[in-house]
């Protein structure tokens, strides 16, 4: 039986989205090792201590990208981390670290990219831009992480239709319960071999297992 998948996870926010991934790792063969926050006082923190998860900050927004590229490799590579997920990270990470992490980074976004995702697309702002648009369906996408914010390869997809008299925080709720079933189909994709890391795509959206077996 192979070890668990060392999972680190980069946060900005509350954590609900870590939260519910450290209570599932266990059953998807995965442990969360590590949590990295971009700001201190953050909730997510606190979620992580709760959890006894060790965490640490690293600063993001307006420092050298070869100082943010060192912090994070600080703290993942110690932690022997194999997959990092971004659970509502807000900062846009530096390419001298995602460079060495190429195929290794996935972020979990909450609208059918590419629709309103870009820079600036975060948080309330994607809920009010989906009905803005009178989107008629919304859905969750896992993609991994490149230089193009938002624009890297799609892993998974889920969409849904949106309700009439939706909110910004009724569309987030149904988002979220989305955002966290992708998340753990990813996680135990990777945990099994069933996607290999670090993970290079052919191109076209996967919708089922690729790659041969084996996380390395």
């Amino acid at each position: 039986m192979s070890a668990p998948l060392r999972v680190g996870v980069l946060v900005s926010g509350a954590g609900t989205t870590l939260d519910a991934l450290a209570e599932s790792a266990p059953q998807l063969g995965a442990s969360v090792v590590v949590v990295i926050a971009d700001r201190p006082g953050v909730p997510a923190l606190e979620v992580a201590a709760r959890r006894s998860i060790p965490s640490t900050v690293v600063p993001m927004q307006g420092e050298p990208p070869r100082d943010v590229a060192k912090a994070l490799d600080a703290a993942l590579r110690p932690a022997g981390v194999e997959l990092v997920v971004l659970a509502g990270l807000r900062s846009i990470l530096p390419v001298e670290w995602l460079t060495g992490w190429i195929g290794r980074v996935v972020n979990v976004h909450p609208s059918l990219l590419p629709r309103h995702g870009g820079a600036g697309h975060y948080g309330r702002r994607v809920y009010e831009s989906i009905l803005s648009a009178r989107d008629l369906e919304s859905g969750a996408t896992v993609h991994l992480v490149t230089a193009d914010v938002d624009a890297g390869p799609v892993l998974l997809q889920e969409r849904f239709r949106v309700p009439s008299g939706s909110t910004p925080e009724s569309l987030q709720a149904q988002t979220q319960l989305v955002e966290r079933r992708l998340l753990r189909e990813t996680v135990a994709r990777f945990a099994a071999g069933r996607w290999r890391l670090p993970y290079r795509p052919s191109g076209a959206r996967d919708d089922s297992a690729r790659g041969p077996a084996g996380r390395t």
